[in-house]
């Protein structure tokens, strides 16, 4: 497609150059299928469809998706992207993130020639690995070795290489026996390991690796995030992800997309993930539960005083508070409080029953009082999951989601989300 780029030159370090591509899909099957035909027939009369003004590809700076109204698109249609464009070297990570349907799969698949843009260009340079869908680029009735071969064919390796690389992959997609297996017969995670075996032990020179990864058990994450580490002395890698550690952990630029357009884009990786977690804040409380016991005024502060700067700090006393009001007929209650973090995974679990404390049931309201100790969390923002359930059954009396947004502040931000105080020593 046509730009005011100029192609990549051999010697460049510059490996993938994206100016202002655009994508749109179709709600409807049938005007799909019709739209398809009349772009098809203006391309063999060598009109380019899809054709996007400058106006429709510079829109205004709000996060609302365009609506049929606008000129380039005909009803029922939609800009999966939109006016997306970058620049990525050898030896730079660019982690894409963004809320399901934000356009992240859509623009992998054109950057590996999956699909077409309707406007804009793409420019690849070198050999590219791509791991994009489960299962994608297998043939599943070929067994997981020949589809090695034909994977290698593709990206134009001869056979003397692929033997060459042949036992590197098996060892590290460890799938052992299964390998003289059709594909078919895989599980998701044998899949996923060979998938990535194959797409980065080829020596590609961009790497482009979607979500799937999350699919594998952690040892083989482990090993993956190893592997790119590596590859990112020689390659361009583009990594999509909803696990924020892993993307600050390996990511040089972090690209957050929304409605298909990019929200945000910068080397400041803990900007642009904290953009991306106010887009969940904003989503409310989910309240639940049988209704018999009432929680309110919920809050989380530190012990010591008032929170100053609106973070709590790694290692002080945390003090969760709320106020129980017993409606049913309910003799006693025990508590639950799990503490999420940005992305929604469980972290911590404080049960009032393991400790042998009880609500009882009174006429008025009570204060109720939990305090955590010397706070392990790692900074970042954190929500509070509070249930009032019976002990030892499934029944839950009051259930607050998403009840108390919080964050931990501290200068150290490490892979995992507890990294408790410990005493060192040497004997």
């Amino acid at each position: 497609m046509s730009s005011d780029s100029s192609p990549l030159p051999p010697d460049s370090d510059t490996l993938v150059r994206v100016s202002g591509v655009s994508k749109k899909f179709c709600l409807s099957l049938k005007k799909s299928l019709w739209y398809g035909l009349c772009d098809m027939g203006r391309e063999l009369t060598g009109r380019r469809h899809g054709t996007v003004s400058a106006q429709q590809l510079h829109p205004s700076t709000n996060d609302q998706q365009p609506t049929t109204n606008d000129p380039g698109l005909r009803p029922k249609e939609f800009w999966a992207v939109h006016d997306v464009g970058f620049e990525l070297k050898r030896g730079e990570c660019l982690g894409l993130i963004g809320r399901n349907g934000a356009g992240k799969t859509t623009l992998l698949k054109m950057l590996n020639g999956l699909i077409k843009p309707d406007a804009g260009r793409i420019e690849m340079r070198g050999r590219v690995g791509a791991l994009i869908a489960l299962g994608a680029g297998f043939n599943p009735i070929l067994t997981g070795r020949e589809n090695i071969y034909v994977n290698g064919s593709v990206l134009g390796l001869s056979k003397k290489e692929i033997d060459a690389k042949l036992d590197e992959i098996i060892d590290f997609a460890e799938i052992g026996d299964f390998i003289d297996t059709p594909v078919q017969n895989y599980s998701s995670g044998m899949a996923v390991r060979l998938g990535f075996a194959v797409a980065s032990s080829l020596d590609p020179d961009i790497l482009l690796v979607d979500e799937v990864l999350a699919v594998g058990d952690l040892g083989f994450r482990y090993k993956c995030f190893q592997r790119i580490s590596t590859l990112m002395d020689r390659a361009a890698v583009i990594f999509v992800s909803h696990d924020m550690a892993s993307v600050a952990r390996l990511s040089s630029r972090v690209m957050l997309m929304g409605q298909g357009r990019i929200l945000t884009f910068s080397d400041d990786c803990p900007a642009v993930i904290q953009r991306y977690n106010d887009l969940f804040q904003s989503g409310g409380q989910v309240n639940t539960g049988t209704g018999d016991v009432e929680v309110t005024e919920i809050s989380v502060r530190p012990c010591s005083n008032a929170l100053a700067d609106g973070a709590l700090r790694y290692g002080e006393d945390m003090a969760v508070e709320f106020t129980v009001r017993f409606i049913g007929d309910v003799p006693e209650a025990s508590v639950n409080i799990t503490f999420m973090d940005q992305a929604s995974n469980q972290v911590a679990q404080c049960l009032s029953a393991r400790q042998g404390f009880v609500l009882k049931k009174k006429n008025a309201p009570q204060r109720v009082r939990m305090v955590y100790r010397n706070l392990p969390f790692n900074p970042g923002n954190y929500n509070v999951w509070l249930v009032i359930y019976e002990a030892g059954t499934l029944r839950s009396y009051s259930v607050r989601y998403g009840a108390c947004p919080f964050s931990v502040a501290g200068n150290h931000v490490g892979y995992i989300p507890i990294q408790p105080m410990t005493e060192w020593s040497v004997g």
